[in-house]
């Protein structure tokens, strides 16, 4: 068999990765108090040898942390938290961009510190619950529309945010931009019915996109700066548009213009989500000229494949890496992946379902002469 291009090398801005298995950012609720640890640490660094880590969701404002147990990344304790995973990675060659993640409505006052409030472009109320550790499930609130103060402060906090992560060791950061948090909630008409320059066309939908992903490319590097995306997604309460081409036609266009180094783009319908157009991966892949991370239930085949044809550049892999700790080299020798997986301890506060999947042990043959 020839080799497969997915475990080569390659470049992403200045960074070498060692192979194009990306290990996709996933909520799992450890970090208590909203500060990295040890455990995270440990989780990761058993990860390392994917080309790219890219952790999960991590607020860049304590008004961002709408779910229970979420890191941030904006206090001087989460930036010594964070340094412990990006060292445990680093000590293995690995890379690591961390995932800055505004829940906007996405959230519920009690997973909020003192002081903070759920925001939103505007009051547009989702459906759905939350889960809170103090009351179970509860029901989305109403969000508070955010003021032009509110729209710059949350610009500042990402870019604060993001030269935090490059203190704390992070190779980059990538802007979470899908799935319905706050950057989504700017881009669609359903979530989004402001009356100023940053609602009504599609323009000014995506005004706070572009506005935070040049700002923060100017402040880290290009080369630093990715951005996650979801067309046609549904998390969070997102509902289709007519306009939704147009929308990432445009949004591609200006993100290939600032020049970040990856658009990473997601296909949940492998998890029962509506299918995502492959014209609109083609779509944006013609328009943006840098690297580009495809999402959405890959095996090794089918990630070759794409990358192959050209659709992507790196692919994600992300419930067997839960399991699989060393899911590159099982792939890579064609090791059989662990079925194991706890699903009811995705988002416990234990390591149990988190630390403690074993790697693979080849049956050994004892020769006796």
């Amino acid at each position: 068999m020839n080799k497969m291009k997915l475990f080569d090398s390659y470049k992403l801005g200045s960074l070498e990765l060692k192979n194009r298995i990306v290990m996709s950012p996933m909520t799992r609720s450890r970090a208590i108090g909203n500060i990295p640890n040890e455990l995270m640490a440990e989780y990761y660094g058993q990860r390392a040898d994917a080309g790219l880590i890219i952790t999960e969701g991590t607020s860049p404002s304590p008004n961002g942390l709408g779910y229970a147990r979420i890191p941030g990344m904006f206090s001087k304790e989460q930036v010594e938290g964070w340094k412990k995973t990006t060292s445990a990675v680093h000590k293995k060659g690995g890379k690591i961009f961390v995932q800055l993640m505004h829940t906007g409505r996405i959230s519920h006052p009690l997973n909020l510190p003192k002081g903070a409030q759920i925001i939103a472009p505007s009051a547009v109320k989702p459906s759905g619950q939350m889960w809170t550790d103090a009351q179970k499930l509860q029901d989305f609130p109403l969000p508070i529309e955010m003021t032009d103060l509110d729209i710059l402060n949350a610009k500042q906090e990402y870019v604060t945010a993001a030269k935090n992560a490059i203190e704390a060791g992070f190779d980059g950061v990538e802007l979470h931009g899908a799935n319905g948090y706050l950057l989504e909630q700017f881009l669609s008409p359903t979530s989004n019915i402001r009356k100023d320059n940053y609602g009504g066309s599609i323009e000014n939908r995506c005004k706070f996109v572009l506005e935070v992903a040049g700002a923060v490319a100017e402040a880290i590097g290009k080369g630093k700066t990715g951005i996650r995306l979801s067309p046609y997604g549904v998390n969070g309460d997102m509902q289709p548009y007519p306009e939704i081409n147009d929308t990432y036609k445009y949004l591609s266009q200006q993100l290939n213009k600032i020049g970040i180094a990856y658009i990473h783009i997601i296909d949940h319908s492998s998890m029962g989500a509506p299918k995502v157009p492959i014209e609109i991966k083609k779509l944006i892949r013609s328009n943006f000229k840098n690297t580009i991370i495809l999402s959405g239930g890959y095996d090794k085949e089918r990630a070759e494949q794409d990358i192959e044809s050209g659709l992507g550049d790196l692919i994600t892999f992300g419930r067997p890496f839960i399991n699989n700790p060393d899911l590159v080299e099982r792939m890579k020798n064609n090791w059989a992946l662990s079925k194991d997986l706890h699903q009811d301890l995705f988002y416990s506060a234990e390591a149990k379902g988190y630390t403690d999947y074993p790697v693979y042990k080849a049956q050994s043959i004892v020769s006796i002469n």
